[in-house]
């Protein structure tokens, strides 16, 4: 928790309960909109007579909320309530490892049907192949760190 910034143990104990609400919040929309299931997702992403048209519907939503979001809450406050500063992205220049990065990410979407919010939702339900996926995103993420320069 070393984002948080100048906050006392009172602040960080409410900013873990609140990323705690907010990620439990998101795996339920993730169950309620199918989205645990990789058949859903590669329905969507197979176009042919069964296209599944869910998928991007829950997209339009989430990136709906995140624009209106991005630009509303930094205006409505000059702090965050429980850091120092709100953390927006600032590098905006595509380079090849954001490329191969994003070609790799659709890849792997697209012959196991999770990305990691689902997965990890998935695998807290004990599903077997979604507890395989989140083992070998773990060791993605361990490789890439040590080998990424």
């Amino acid at each position: 928790m070393t984002a948080v910034i100048g906050c006392g143990r009172r602040c960080r104990v409410m900013a873990l309960v609140l990323a705690g609400v907010a990620g439990a919040l998101f795996g339920a929309g993730l169950v309620v909109s199918g989205m645990t299931q990789p058949a859903r997702v590669i329905g969507f992403l197979a176009l042919s007579r069964r296209w599944d048209p869910s998928l991007g519907f829950v997209m339009l939503g989430a990136v709906t909320v995140y624009a209106v979001l991005v630009r509303w809450i930094p205006r409505r406050r000059a702090d965050p309530w429980f850091d120092a500063a709100f953390h927006l992205p600032t590098r905006r220049e595509i380079d090849r490892r954001l490329v191969v990065g994003a070609a790799l990410f659709g890849v792997g979407w697209g012959l196991g049907g999770l990305c990691p919010g689902p997965g990890i939702v998935a695998a807290a339900s004990g599903s077997v192949p979604a507890l395989a996926f989140v083992a070998a995103m773990l060791v993605g993420m361990q490789l890439q760190r040590r080998l990424a320069p």
